[in-house]
């Protein structure tokens, strides 16, 4: 007796235009599923009875016979269909970001009218609204880097056979808002602060006096033991559940020193045991912040947060609590 084929992998892209959409369907495309973009509604389920590969598609008002009602009712029949593995992933941006892209690129938006930008913009995100209720993946390519967002992509849709659980460490200033997409976030500001040497200032954790400065801080030792006795065992817990992709992020003030120390010894250590690990500085300006072996273009140098440039941080007990190419 055959046994019954796996279903089908399906994964639909939808969201705002300018938001990623079509970046999204490359790295799809690359990952080796079958990509169309726009196809008539009606096209779809005809698709996926005439072939068997893993198939992505691109849906968004610009689509013919596109209406919310519609497109929710496919995606329901579709989820609810034995023979198809279904997901729904929306992309998003904020409205200066798009704004900012549209005026670069010069292109007109598909639902603008004539009007101004931001009344396409609108009227798109209030159309699309309920397929955004039903997403199984909402992405902000606000400040999301083409390398990182394809990770991203590639660690939750990348096929059988392909890599398991995807790890990214990334260092960050806390004065700059937490990274969209960590899933742990640790705070390593109770470290003695390197920035108050000024010979260690204009240094990085990247570099062996400021590691030293740091490794050499009392709290350290057992802050790291707890640290890696933490991380270590759900490693295995978020693979036996299902997960592709896991951000850890460590932050300071400035992001340029104790964090980067922290995630450089966390991804080594994490590497020893085994896992694929990938390392982010996202205050470090390239050729330094590599991301998934990818430079991000230049950044002015961060603004010193008061931690850094004023009055120490008073100490505390153990805490334990990304502009590249635009998206497309």
């Amino acid at each position: 007796m055959n046994a019954p084929a796996a279903p089908r992998p399906l994964v639909l892209v939808t969201g705002l235009s300018g938001a990623g959409k079509q970046s999204i369907l490359r790295v799809l495309e690359d990952l080796g599923y079958e990509t169309v973009d726009n196809p008539p509604l009606a096209m779809l389920e005809t698709l996926l009875r005439e072939g068997s590969a893993p198939l992505a598609a691109g849906i968004d008002a610009r689509s013919r016979g596109f209406e919310p009602e519609r497109a929710l009712a496919l995606i329901a029949r579709l989820r609810a269909d034995p023979a198809v593995q279904m997901s729904l992933i929306y992309a998003t941006a904020e409205e200066a970001v798009l704004l900012r892209r549209y005026t670069e690129t010069r292109r007109r938006h598909p639902l603008a009218r004539g009007e101004r930008v931001q009344d396409g913009i609108a009227r798109e995100a209030a159309l699309l609204a309920p397929l955004r209720e039903v997403a199984d993946c909402v992405v902000d390519t606000s400040d999301l880097p083409l390398p990182e967002l394809r990770r991203m992509i590639e660690g939750r849709y990348g096929l059988e056979g392909g890599p398991g659980l995807n790890l990214l460490v990334q260092s960050f200033a806390f004065p700059k808002g937490l990274p969209r997409e960590a899933d742990l976030v640790f705070d390593v500001r109770f470290l003695q602060n390197p920035h108050y040497d000024p010979v260690l200032r204009p240094m990085t954790g990247q570099d062996a006096p400021v590691a030293a400065f740091v490794a050499a801080d009392p709290d350290f030792p057992a802050f790291w033991e707890r640290l890696a006795g933490f991380v270590s065992p759900l490693l295995p817990r978020y693979v036996a559940e299902g997960k592709k992709y896991l951000t850890i992020a460590i932050g300071c003030s400035g992001g340029r020193h104790r964090s980067v120390f922290v995630a450089e010894k966390l991804a080594d250590h994490l590497r020893r045991q085994g896992w694929r690990v990938e390392v982010a500085h996202r205050e470090l300006p390239a050729p330094r912040a590599m991301l998934h072996r990818e430079a991000r273009p230049p950044e002015a140098p961060p603004t010193p947060s008061p931690d850094d440039s004023g009055a120490p941080a008073p100490h505390s007990p153990l805490p334990m609590t990304t502009t590249a190419e635009d998206p497309r």
